[in-house]
């Protein structure tokens, strides 16, 4: 039995929400309570110096109109951890190896494991594959290694919009006649409507310059302290602001089984099913010479060629996709003319990184070498 003194619920209401800003309140000494749905009430204790930043996370989420996976003090009711779920379709899993399952669900580009040897492995287990056979969402929720420790069915709201459920499917490589006439276009595409390396470079900088502050997470900073997932979302927003520089970006896209090392996650790793990243035609290295450079400031800290960019992701037979800017999601050709579901992705792993950076500390992680 998952544990009981846990609760995955929306945000109803804060009680003090009308009498100023919550984070505040707590401040001030003034303990909040929070209606959450059923009726049930839990408080942030102003002694605990985690609540204000619990608090502003809680109204991240509120505002969001997404679950929260809190941990509950059961003598006093105060909440002592909050994690941010994950509400998604569960379209496959499959056993690894002998510790860990796999589990592939919809919106994420991130490893999800499930630990046979968790005393809930079975409980969780059959709601997932409820998940898969019926199509019903469910809310996952994830520690630091992306291992779930909790899962439950998730109702919508009356007129909330269905959840995308396109499953990533290998894409074909393009066949050696187009490619030849890839190769003939670019020979003849005018050299001179590429960047140089140093204005390429400038771009770069301009967009690392929008990470986010881990504890704060101003809005509309990119959160690429957090790798782990929300790839899609920085890749778009990274896109907007390039083409409002007057630039031409495109996309790169790889899937396969990808481990990358990296000190901003406590465990110094991250895992994913596929990456995306924007691209940028850049001159050189020779006269005459384009080619496309990844700017992905969270692997590097520099444009990359794509084989640079392929070579650190762990899988020599992950494949490469190139896309117009346009599209928001790869499989199904999605896009998000209006950035509300990039906003809506960014604004959710604002919240992981700020999570993150209250419970375990900010990134770069001094255990990670």
């Amino acid at each position: 039995m998952q544990n009981p003194n846990t609760v995955v619920s929306k945000i109803i209401r804060f009680k003090s929400a009308t009498e100023g800003n919550v984070s505040e309140l707590l401040k001030g000494g003034r303990q909040l309570s929070i209606e959450l749905e059923g009726g049930r009430h839990v408080l942030l204790d102003p002694s605990n110096p985690r609540s204000a930043g619990f608090a502003q996370i809680l109204e991240g989420v509120f505002k969001l109109r997404i679950p929260v996976y809190m941990e509950i003090d059961s003598k006093s009711e105060a909440v002592t951890l909050i994690l941010i779920p994950y509400v998604a379709r569960v379209f496959e899993m499959q056993q690894i190896d002998s510790r860990f399952m796999s589990v592939e669900i919809s919106s994420s580009h991130a490893r999800h494991l499930l630990a046979i040897d968790n005393p809930d492995f079975l409980e969780m287990e059959k709601l997932l594959r409820v998940s898969i056979r019926d199509g019903i969402p469910v809310t996952i929720t994830e520690n630091d290694a992306h291992e779930i420790i909790n899962v439950h069915l998730y109702t919508p709201e009356p007129g909330e919009p269905p959840l995308p459920f396109f499953k990533p499917k290998l894409l074909p490589k393009l066949k050696w006649r187009l490619c030849w006439l890839k190769i003939i276009w670019c020979w003849f595409w005018p050299w001179c409507r590429c960047l140089s390396f140093v204005k390429a470079q400038q771009v770069f900088d301009a967009m690392n310059a929008t990470t986010c502050n881990p504890l704060t997470v101003p809005p509309p900073c990119i959160p690429f302290l957090y790798p782990d997932d929300g790839c899609w979302g920085r890749a778009h927003e990274m896109c907007r602001l390039m083409i409002n520089m007057g630039l031409k970006p495109k996309k790169v896209w790889i899937q396969g089984s990808l481990h990358v090392s990296t000190k901003n996650n406590p465990n110094c790793n991250v895992y994913w099913g596929w990456h995306v990243a924007p691209t940028l035609c850049v001159r050189g290295p020779g006269f005459f010479q384009v080619r496309d450079m990844v700017i992905d400031p969270s692997l590097f800290t520099t444009p990359v060629s794509k084989l640079t960019w392929k070579s650190i992701q762990g899988d020599p037979g992950a494949t490469l996709t190139d896309s117009a800017a346009s599209i928001f999601y790869l499989w199904g050709s999605l896009t998000d003319p209006n950035y509300v579901q990039t906003n809506q992705v960014l604004a959710t792993y604002r919240l992981q990184l700020q999570n993150r950076s209250l419970n375990v500390g900010v990134p770069p992680y001094a255990n990670c070498q």
